[in-house]
């Protein structure tokens, strides 16, 4: 049976509502298809203000996105410690933090080429 190939933009959209369910902070949208050397078309990134809510958040996108669109990360992992779990979906990746490991890392600047869309909190 042939994998059904899934909108990127549906898929955005049912990360970004997974993540703000449970209040996910500092969401930012990296634009890659324009980044010869880019592994994906996306990242999104946001932070959690501790491992529980770090935790949710992934937990909150795997439910909405599978609840959706019937699909599944490829990979996840840092679930463990959840202070940066990364969601693998193929053509967006999905960087979720606590505050200061994010800050710390700073993986935005790695890809400064990349077109930045911040979501602003609805809460």
């Amino acid at each position: 049976m042939a994998k059904k190939t899934i909108n990127n933009d549906v898929l955005l959209a049912n990360i970004i509502k997974g993540i703000e369910e449970v209040k996910g902070n500092d969401i930012d949208i990296l634009d890659l298809r324009e980044i010869d050397t880019a592994v994906c078309d996306y990242f999104i990134i946001c932070n959690g203000n501790s491992n529980t809510q770090v935790n949710a958040i992934v937990n909150s996108i795997q439910k909405t996105v599978s609840k959706e669109l019937k699909d599944k990360p490829w990979h996840v992992e840092g679930t463990d410690n959840a202070e940066w779990v990364l969601m693998d979906y193929v053509n967006i990746v999905v960087h979720v933090f606590q505050k200061h490991i994010r800050e710390y890392y700073n993986i935005e600047s790695l890809w400064g080429d990349a077109k930045i869309t911040t979501i602003e909190n609805k809460y």
